[in-house]
């Protein structure tokens, strides 16, 4: 067994795209990033990637390289995957904390799960997902931290 462990966050802005767990949510502030700024993806990617000693999503899709410039992190998780696939790996649990404050994430559940259970290929009741607020604390921030545990 491996346990993966892995974290992102954004500063949030006006006039970009919010992007969670692969989808577009309706938001008058978007993650800054290089990429599209899924911190939910990014976190995912991390978590599978440390759990077979493999660095992380900078060192793979680094920021400096313009090819990942406004990528889908659908990419960056799918890649994980695959190579953790290739070193006998296969991906048994996703647990995954969205701390956001606004736009509330609770309405966005189901489709998020979901979206989740179908880019992890994982059943639904193996994919956890919770939602908190930072009380105030970073009203212009998304964040997100990723546990997997993975067979191999």
């Amino acid at each position: 067994m491996r346990l993966g462990y892995g974290e992102d966050s954004h500063l949030l802005e006006e006039g970009r795209p919010l992007y969670l767990c692969g989808l577009l949510l309706p938001s008058p502030l978007g993650a800054k990033a290089h990429s599209d700024g899924d911190a939910a993806l990014h976190a995912l990617t991390d978590a599978l990637l440390a759990a077979f000693g493999l660095g992380d999503i900078g060192l793979l899709f680094p920021d400096t390289d313009p090819r990942w410039r406004d990528t889908r992190s659908e990419i960056f998780l799918k890649e994980a995957l695959n190579l953790v696939e290739a070193r006998g790996g296969r991906l048994l649990q996703a647990n995954l904390v969205i701390v956001l404050d606004r736009p509330k994430l609770a309405p966005h559940r189901q489709a998020l799960t979901q979206n989740l259970s179908r880019l992890l290929g994982l059943p639904q009741d193996r994919v956890g997902l919770t939602f908190k607020t930072s009380e105030g604390l970073a009203p212009r921030h998304v964040q997100a931290r990723a546990v997997v545990l993975l067979d191999g």
